[in-house]
């Protein structure tokens, strides 16, 4: 099925360019010129993945993120200023799946897209047309339960979202309950095709994710950080 992608600049022109590149690839397009606009068409209508402008009037792309992972988990990626690393940091910190520094590639720009839409379709429901007997293969670790075929996650029973870097994160420590995971690790696991990602990035990631369980359980430590090491999940 051809993937949909959302973009939201208040530059026209690089709507235009990168609009026209990704149709030209076999994307389908949709264009927003604020964060305002893009906000209820992104809820109400989920594209299968967002590129968001962080510098807009009306509603910058942080403001837009912060509102839309209220509702939805879609993926997203920004498109940021060379300098504002606080503004990357912020956005990773907030739920982002990837950010591109501007000027950017357009080529560099539909591969990061292809490869967080492969990671999406790694999680999703299997085809229509499969076996509906076939059993999902769930991981259970104590409290945590994740479903990857339905993109779920629980935590003694309570939803908790998380986007799919999140998810591919938090599933490839859970898999291995007590091992030491470092970060390059992760990123092998989260990011694909040879992109490139800082430990920041995944230092980031993982802030957001014990964010979102502490939300479900103040006490939650099941991410253990060993300072020079890595990450490892704790299922005791």
């Amino acid at each position: 099925m051809t993937a949909t992608i959302a973009l939201v600049d208040d530059d026209r022109n690089i709507l235009t360019s990168v609009s026209i590149a990704l149709q030209t690839e076999g994307f389908l397009t949709r264009v927003y010129s604020d964060g305002e606009s893009a906000l209820k068409a992104l809820i109400e209508n989920p594209p299968d993945l967002a590129v968001l402008d962080i510098k807009m009037p009306k509603m910058d792309g942080l403001e837009l993120l912060r509102r839309l992972r209220e509702k939805s988990a879609i993926p997203v990626i920004f498109l940021t200023s060379k300098d504002d690393e606080l503004d990357e940091a912020l956005g990773l910190a907030m739920g982002a799946d990837d950010y591109i520094a501007k000027p950017f590639s357009q080529r560099l720009l539909i591969a990061r897209i292809r490869a967080i839409l492969r990671r999406t379709e790694a999680v999703q429901p299997a085809v229509e047309g499969s076996d509906p007997q076939e059993p999902a293969e769930i991981l259970d670790r104590g409290r945590l339960t994740m479903d990857p075929a339905r993109h779920r996650v629980t935590w003694g029973g309570t939803n908790v979202t998380l986007t799919v870097t999140e998810f591919l994160i938090l599933e490839t420590l859970a898999q291995r309950p007590g091992i030491v995971k470092t970060r390059n690790q992760l990123m092998d696991a989260a990011y694909q095709d040879d992109i490139y990602v800082d430990d920041r990035t995944i230092d980031s990631h993982i802030k957001r994710v014990r964010r979102k369980f502490r939300q479900v359980d103040p006490e939650f430590d099941a991410i253990e950080t060993l300072y020079g090491a890595g990450y490892r999940f704790s299922d005791e």
